[in-house]
């Protein structure tokens, strides 16, 4: 059986994660922990694995696809919006870390 990206896993969880907590608590600040939380664990796997350069790229991917999955969801809702950014970070992070 193919093992899931650990390092995807995490950043997985904090952008779908993060966006579901704040959606259904109806608290932002709430999803925006999550979202802090998985992204700062995922920051330090990204930098074991890959290095900081490598680390920092995929944190900045990371944020910039938290920011980015507004307007698009605009175009194309919500849901589909987190998983399409969620699905990005994912295979970036697949590829940057070989795990």
């Amino acid at each position: 059986m193919a093992r899931f990206p650990a390092t995807a896993a995490v950043a997985a969880t904090g952008l779908i994660g993060g966006y579901a907590t704040a959606r259904f608590s109806g608290r932002r600040e709430l999803g925006g922990a999550v979202l802090a939380v998985a992204g700062a664990a995922a920051a330090v796997r990204w930098g074991r694995r890959s290095g900081v350069p490598a680390a920092a790229g995929l944190t900045a991917l990371y944020l910039g696809a938290f920011g980015g999955s507004h307007p698009l969801a605009k175009k194309i809702g919500a849901w589909p919006a987190v998983l399409t950014v969620t699905g990005v970070v994912a295979a970036a992070s697949a590829l940057a870390t070989g795990d």
